[in-house]
């Protein structure tokens, strides 16, 4: 039993639409691990039957726009059958000793309330097993039991999914991906919203700490666990003419992590129209670092041609990390990630036409054109990185 939330909430033409697109992903996830099933749609809910239940809901736990799932067992909507079907779901779980409690819903249904149902199946548990006791306040095993108009339900467990809305409901974005632990997290909410995604990576070449692009290569194939069966492309940006440039300009080290940012804008604004994408994500959140400021991100969003999007902006680090460890993109113990440009007292406050001479001295026009040209392309796919390729 797959249930989907936000989606309940759309008009009907909407709704449809985004349903359909849910079934599709979720037949694409299913087929891509070889997993026969068959959909049943009902009014807020949607059945998946198949022979390896188990399996099918670890696969379909991990699709958005799915809020949770449950593997159950589906009998008449009678209380007879409810009820061996509940003490059937117990065995093996409800122990003497242990306390237990029937959630009970009814839809559809007539001849008894949601409450009469409950009472009715928590007695006839109780009395076969012996020593459990009912406890509807804290108990220490829950069975939940639906009765609706299309049949019964029990199960015991909830398996959370991320919910969110169904990917390629939103179009296409560009999500400048590092090897770091904010992009990531900033790419997986940008999905969850329903985006499909293009990752840019900007390779720093000698500027950046020998272990980066491995970084950001594997928070790539790790986010295309969530995006199952599709293609995950990411586009890897030489941006080390930029530094060079910036050393051999002598441009003042505090403004250089400015200039970077508004650098990797002008990269993203060229490549989102080429990937036929709406708009580019960064994981950027607001005073964490100098040049998230406020007065920075300000100065650094200049440089955007295209809407810019900051799923962290308002996130606290520690909540980024949360959800970091929660989707598999969090590194305990990483390696040599340092950036070697990164000066000792960044500026937190940039002067926008002082910046702006500072790359016209440079010729930041000609370095942004040089790094559009042929740019690798990793591809991801369920967990794997394939061949790379030149675009």
């Amino acid at each position: 039993m797959v249930r989907y939330g936000e989606l309940f909430l759309k008009s009907e033409p909407v709704k449809r639409h985004f349903i359909g697109l849910l079934m599709r992903n979720m037949k694409k996830a299913l087929d891509s691990e070889g997993l026969s099933h068959k959909f049943d749609l009902f009014r807020g809910r949607m059945l998946i039957l198949g022979d390896e239940p188990e399996r099918i809901a670890a696969v379909v736990c991990r699709l958005f726009g799915v809020v949770d799932v449950s593997v159950c067992t589906r009998t008449s909507n009678n209380l007879e059958y409810l009820s061996f079907a509940a003490i059937e779901t117990a065995k093996g779980n409800l122990k003497t000793g242990m306390s237990f409690a029937i959630r009970a819903k009814r839809q559809g249904v007539s001849g008894f309330t949601s409450q009469k149902m409950g009472e009715v199946i928590g007695r006839a548990v109780a009395d076969h097993f012996s020593g459990a006791r009912v406890d509807l306040s804290h108990p220490d095993y829950e069975i939940f039991i639906e009765a609706r108009d299309f049949g019964g339900f029990v199960y015991d467990r909830r398996i959370e999914a991320p919910g969110g809305l169904p990917l390629g409901t939103q179009g296409r974005v560009c999500v400048l991906l590092s090897s770091g632990i904010d992009s990531p997290v900033a790419s997986w909410l940008a999905m969850k919203r329903g985006c499909e995604v293009t990752h840019l990576h900007m390779d720093a070449g000698r500027w950046a700490g020998p272990d980066v692009k491995d970084a950001a290569v594997e928070n790539h194939r790790r986010l295309s666990l969530w995006c199952r069966d599709f293609t995950l492309p990411m586009l890897v940006i030489n941006s080390e003419p930029l530094y060079d440039a910036m050393e051999e300009h002598r441009i003042p080290p505090r403004n250089r992590c400015v200039i970077c940012k508004r650098f990797m804008m002008r990269v993203g604004s060229a490549l989102v129209p080429r990937q036929h994408a709406l708009a580019l994500v960064t994981g950027d959140s607001l005073g964490q670092v100098a040049s998230q400021t406020l007065s920075n991100v300000v100065v650094i969003s200049d440089a955007a041609g295209v809407p810019v999007l900051r799923p962290l902006i308002t996130y606290d680090k520690q909540e980024t990390i949360d959800i970091a460890r929660r989707i598999g993109t969090f590194e305990a113990h990483p390696k040599d990630l340092a950036c070697r440009a990164v000066p000792r007292m960044p500026t937190t406050a940039a002067v926008l036409e002082e910046i702006r001479e500072f790359e016209r001295e440079m010729d930041i026009d000609s370095i942004v054109a040089a790094s559009l040209e042929g740019p690798g392309v990793i591809l991801a796919k369920n967990g794997t990185i394939l061949p790379e390729k030149k675009s």
